[in-house]
């Protein structure tokens, strides 16, 4: 059960980081249009657009992905507490 513990804490990281750099790739002219920016295109934008059904940008910044990485932190946590509390 470690181990399975491990590997999902380890996606949350990995998919908290690449919704950053993501984000970070919105600040160079064609980043997003190589084959990495379509990647993580279609990992990273089903899970931010639901966020952006609810949060709108303020003029041009877009906070969505600020709740969206807060929510996964969570997630994270919690997945953290559900292992110590039935499993360790």
């Amino acid at each position: 059960m470690v181990e399975l513990y491990t590997l999902l804490h380890y996606a949350f990281v990995f998919y908290g980081y690449a919704i950053i750099v993501y984000i970070f790739m919105s600040w160079f002219p064609g980043a997003r249009e190589s084959s990495f920016g379509r990647f993580l295109t279609r990992i990273c934008e089903p899970y931010l657009e639901q966020f952006r059904k609810f949060i709108p940008p303020l003029g041009m910044i877009d906070l969505s992905p600020i709740v969206a990485i807060l929510v996964l932190q969570l997630a994270r946590a919690g997945l953290g507490e559900f292992f110590r509390m039935f499993l360790f």
